[in-house]
């Protein structure tokens, strides 16, 4: 069997910090999140729930669609 399925949601929050000049860890304390939890969410390696990707929008002030991007079934 394969391993988890790497997620199809992609992202901007490293491009969106940087216009900001919000480090990963300034991000997470305001999110009340480790840095950690920041940089997988940035590599893809994890997707946050629906109220933390509100959240990172809301903080990054950007609408959640701005920050986020699925790519679905049909993107093949």
């Amino acid at each position: 069997m394969a391993g988890p399925k790497p997620t199809r949601v992609s992202n901007r929050i490293r491009e969106l910090r940087a216009e900001r000049n919000l480090t990963q860890a300034e991000l997470a304390a305001t999110l009340g999140v480790t840095r950690q939890t920041i940089i997988a969410i940035e590599q893809g390696r994890y997707s946050p729930s629906l109220e933390m990707a509100f959240q990172i929008a809301q903080a990054l002030g950007v609408p959640l669609d701005g920050v986020f991007t699925y790519q679905g079934d049909d993107a093949n």
